[in-house]
């Protein structure tokens, strides 16, 4: 009772004094500009425009110039003209998320999509733009946490509160990969944030590759790439908003975006509207400013709550796994998954490749026989790797080098290790013990027990 006490008080304060009203002075583009409002608004703010036919169009303040705001809004505006009356609205935008949103599909603003009725309201406020648990007061990163996919638990086991991502280019299997850890995973909760998704395939991605069971422990943000920047990028930091309500109240939290790209990609649409100049590639300095402001908030909570274990997919742009975003995503985040087309065109899925994929939580998180266990298997990869052009044209011949030739023995069997079926569940210490048996380890028994 005292928690929503106190969480009114906040709400009442957060009311503006007096209302303020603003008129229209200029529109180009998306981009609307404001006048007569001036040291009533900051950077965040919101505005609703009341247009001719008397609806209300809500805007972001997203910069000044000359002395007028400059804004733009999460939606159309069809019916805003010179001199349209506008009205200050939330200083900080807030939500009320509850444990009855489990199983449900909502957008940018948390409002249900899905036609299940009215979402619960919950006790707390919760900042869609929040601040991650000072650097401080924040637990280590915790156990091992079953993904339900084999080449990930094995070969890059991530734990709970780490942050990984998935790089990838366009139709190599993204979301069929989070769609397996979401469905198969043993985290308490997933929350699930489609930014800038194919209208179409949201619902595909939900019903057919999510299915009953992974939605009944989920929560889906879904903002389609065809509404407004300020829309997609708001449904980044509603996915986390919501992530942070079920960490705090003791959950594993595991948090899959896709993509971390395409609010990269609204945040550019935003800065260069507002004016701001490019940096590299069209991207403006805001968008490498956010991009950690996004992806901190994932992670350990403070001591006492749970956990956000975040994966978020990267469209690396051409292939190029070293342009602009890429880097920056790398850099913050603890481990980044290579999906290789080389290997989807063979058929192989999920297409991993784990030379190319790291986990900066290994090798710590493993006991000794576990490191040499995957130590192995990555170096018979490499070495077949090296020697795959020769082998392929039939110019190796059998005897030439003892390394080679267990390289060539193992393939096949590494090959179909690291391949899954979406449908397809593997624990963590099944991968360790199919892994061992492909090595004709002698102890396999004993590590399945051990693990």
């Amino acid at each position: 009772m005292t928690l929503h006490v106190d969480s009114l008080i906040r709400d009442i304060g957060r009311l503006p004094d007096a209302q303020v009203f603003g008129r229209v002075s200029g529109v180009q583009g998306m981009l609307v500009e404001l006048g007569g409002m001036h040291g009533a608004l900051s950077i965040g703010d919101h505005c609703r425009i009341v247009t001719r036919r008397g609806d209300r169009v809500i805007c972001e303040v997203i910069g000044f110039r000359a002395g007028k705001a400059l804004l733009m809004p999460f939606g159309g505006l069809s019916g805003v003209s010179l001199g349209c009356r506008a009205e200050l609205g939330a200083s900080e935008p807030v939500i009320y998320p509850d444990g009855g949103w489990l199983g449900r599909v909502i957008d940018a603003f948390g409002e249900p999509i899905d036609g299940g009725g009215p979402l619960p309201t919950g006790h707390r406020a919760y900042p869609v733009r929040g601040k991650p648990p000072a650097a401080h007061t924040r637990g280590r990163v915790g156990t091992k946490i079953d993904l339900g996919v084999r080449a990930m638990n094995t070969f890059l086991t991530c734990c709970r509160g780490q942050r990984m991502g998935i790089f990838s280019g366009s139709g190599v299997g993204k979301s069929s990969l989070l769609s397996m850890m979401a469905r198969h995973t043993e985290a308490d909760v997933s929350i699930i944030g489609l930014v800038g998704e194919r209208g179409r395939e949201a619902r595909e991605f939900i019903e057919d590759d999510l299915g009953e069971a992974g939605l009944g422990r989920s929560v889906v943000v879904v903002a389609t790439s065809d509404e407004p920047p300020l829309a997609r990028r708001q449904a980044a930091y509603m996915t986390m908003a919501v992530a942070e309500y079920f960490r705090d109240e003791g959950h594993d939290v595991l948090c899959l975006m896709d993509s971390v790209t395409r609010f990269a990609m609204a945040q550019r649409e935003i800065s260069l509207s507002a004016g701001e100049p490019p940096a590299s590639k069209g991207y403006t300095p805001t968008v490498f400013a956010e991009l950690p402001q996004l992806l901190e908030r994932a992670g350990p909570g403070a001591e006492g709550q749970g956990t956000i274990s975040g994966l978020f997919t990267v469209l690396v742009e051409g292939d190029d796994h070293n342009e602009p975003v890429s880097d920056a995503v790398r850099g913050i985040l603890d481990g980044h998954v290579v999906l290789d087309r080389t290997i989807a065109e063979r058929n192989r899925y999920p297409a991993i490749n784990v030379l190319r994929s790291v986990s900066r939580t290994l090798p710590a998180c493993n006991e000794d026989w576990q490191n040499a266990l995957i130590g192995r298997a990555r170096a018979l990869l490499s070495t077949y790797e090296d020697m795959s052009e020769l082998i392929r044209l039939g110019a190796y011949r059998r005897g030439s080098d003892a390394a080679v030739d267990e390289a060539i023995a193992h393939y096949p069997a590494l090959e179909a290790f690291l391949a899954q079926r979406k449908e397809e569940a593997v624990s963590l210490d099944d991968g360790y013990r199919q892994l061992a048996a492909i090595l004709g380890d002698d102890d396999s028994d004993e590590t399945g027990e051990e693990s």
